[in-house]
């Protein structure tokens, strides 16, 4: 065992906590992997005492690590009289169970650690119900701690038989919480649902930003729709999804959903739970994907990023790399890259000054231009309101009055927001062109 961080830990106000990174073969040489570990125990507020490095060949079955490096850790658990032991790795329940009686303190892994911060960061309904909702099923598989009130069976007068262990008290009500909470987010994803539902009547393009935890999704979304959303410099700054709706140069009204920041394996059950929240990204016409242009290991985080859209079937929505963060590099500068197609596929900004904003925005409108057409359409004199209607929906590239004053307008919107304008009384269609997607 060794220290991997020469520096202690940023004190908080928590346990005295000691980190175990466990390195396996297969993750020797991932640097960001330590720093991220390091920066998630920081998130949490941990009093993280030391940082320690366990090198093992390949895990064991008892306690992941080996039996002697476990001796080691005890001691140093004493001594340092440390309340916490949070190791980088998955533990399994029997392996967690069987740690916590050696140090005789209290374990946790990097997964049991991520929904801790979580539940630090949910601040909306649907978000602590959801995150609620994955710290019960992670809870679920580990009750299986050897504590004796665990052991004790109720029983009584009025009871048949030896009664139930606390044990299996404890399971049922977890599973009674679970199912409480699964029946609420039902509830949540109808009303998103018909949220979504109308936008669609409304024929407003949506645009949903992704990308690695801490990559700068709120402070561009902040740039964008000009909104507050909190943004900080830390991991898993903001959790809840947050919608608004904006007029984009270019391109005219659109509704831009900010989502939480992705991380390398993130936990099953999490993905699981938001994945109401994750179904704005689904739903999407354009996918922004954040990325980190400083970070020396953004390589790996866009391939962790793009598994998980895999993984939530989001990755057939057209989508732009927004490399963010140029002023934290040397020599970069805000520009546009396009492919063999001609289509623009990524994008150099930085969110926080504005730099580049206007080719993002030049971007979107092009990508956006394979949802749109342009049209010439007759409006009657008694439905001039609809004119200022689309005024504030899509752009009107030139209007006129005819002789009977009938307002005739060349305008670009999206194919179902013309569509629904034809189906209103005193709308007539001149014509209709098309735009193909870039």
């Amino acid at each position: 065992m060794e220290l991997f961080d020469q520096q202690k830990g940023a004190v908080g106000q928590g346990e005295k906590t000691l980190l175990a990174y466990v390195e396996l073969p297969a993750n020797r040489h991932n640097q960001y992997s330590k720093n991220e570990f390091l920066e998630l125990a920081k998130s949490s507020g941990l009093n993280v005492v030391q940082n320690l490095k366990i090198a093992i060949s390949s895990a064991k079955s008892k306690y992941l690590i080996g039996s002697g490096k476990v001796a080691e850790l005890a001691i140093l658990v004493k001594q340092l009289q440390l309340d916490l032991v949070i190791f980088s790795a998955e533990l399994s329940p029997s392996q967690e169970r069987n740690l916590e009686k050696a140090l005789e303190c209290q374990v946790m892994d990097r997964t049991g650690l991520i929904l801790d911060i979580f539940s630090l960061r949910a601040n909306s309904f649907a978000g602590r119900l959801q995150v609620e909702l994955a710290q019960l099923r992670h809870l679920s598989t580990r009750l299986v701690r050897g504590w004796t009130h665990l052991e004790r069976q109720k029983g009584g007068i009025g009871l048949r038989g030896p009664g139930e262990t606390q044990l299996e008290t404890d399971k049922r009500l977890i599973s009674v919480r679970i199912k409480n909470i699964v029946k609420r987010l039902e509830k949540v994803h109808k009303q998103r649902y018909l949220g979504r539902k109308s936008r669609l009547k409304n024929s407003l393009p949506m645009i949903a930003l992704a990308g690695y935890t801490n990559a700068g999704k709120s402070t561009l979304f902040n740039t964008i729709t000009k909104a507050e959303v909190f943004a900080n410099d830390q991991l898993f700054a903001t959790l809840d999804s947050t919608i608004r709706r904006v007029i984009l140069p270019a391109s005219g009204a659109a509704v831009i959903a900010d989502t939480v920041g992705f991380i390398q394996d993130l936990p099953h059950d999490l993905v699981a739970a938001f994945k109401s929240t994750l179904e704005e990204t689904v739903e999407a016409d354009v996918l922004l994907h954040i990325v980190d242009a400083a970070d020396e290991y953004n390589a790996d985080k866009i391939e962790q990023v793009c598994k998980i859209i895999a993984n939530i079937e989001a990755d057939k929505v057209p989508s732009i790399l927004v490399m963010n963060k140029i002023d934290c590099a040397k020599n970069l500068a805000p520009r546009m890259d396009r492919d063999e197609n001609g289509r623009i596929f990524r994008v150099w900004i930085c969110a926080k000054t504005g730099e580049g904003i206007d080719l993002l925005y030049q971007a979107l409108a092009e990508q956006l231009s394979g949802a749109m057409t342009h049209a010439k359409i007759q409006v009657d004199v008694q439905s001039a309101y609809i004119r200022s209607e689309i005024h504030n929906i899509g752009h009107i590239h030139s209007e006129k009055v005819d002789d009977f004053g009938q307002w005739i307008l060349e305008i670009k919107v999206t194919h179902h927001y013309l569509s629904k304008l034809l189906s209103l009384k005193g709308v007539t269609l001149l014509w209709e062109q098309k735009t193909q997607s870039a």
